[in-house]
């Protein structure tokens, strides 16, 4: 019998709790919301629209004390839009280790 492991346990970098603004642009709009949590892997957005799994994109990260927000790339790897807390988890997507 085989078991099934939980969202944390699958993870490969442990996450820290934050909430940091994200801005992203979904076909010619334009949305703003917010992290509850990031790794050096990701991070869940919370929002009531999730893209659709499978979706990269180019989202804009701000950071307090941080002059210019960092602009990342990242990936849906999952979304849940009828839950208590509606989100999608994102995964970065880095085109270097220094980037990382």
């Amino acid at each position: 019998m085989s078991e099934q492991k939980s969202g944390s346990e699958l993870r490969t970098h442990g996450r820290a709790p934050i909430e940091l603004k994200v801005d992203y642009k979904k076909l010619n709009s334009f949305f703003a919301d917010y992290t509850k949590n990031i790794s050096k892997g990701g991070t869940f957005i919370k929002t009531k629209k999730p893209l659709p799994i499978g979706t990269r994109f180019l989202f804009k990260l701000t950071v307090p004390h941080r002059e210019a927000p960092f602009e990342l790339l990242g990936e849906v790897v999952w979304s849940k839009a009828d839950a208590e807390e509606p989100g999608m988890g994102i995964r970065f997507i880095y085109s270097s280790e220094s980037q990382r």
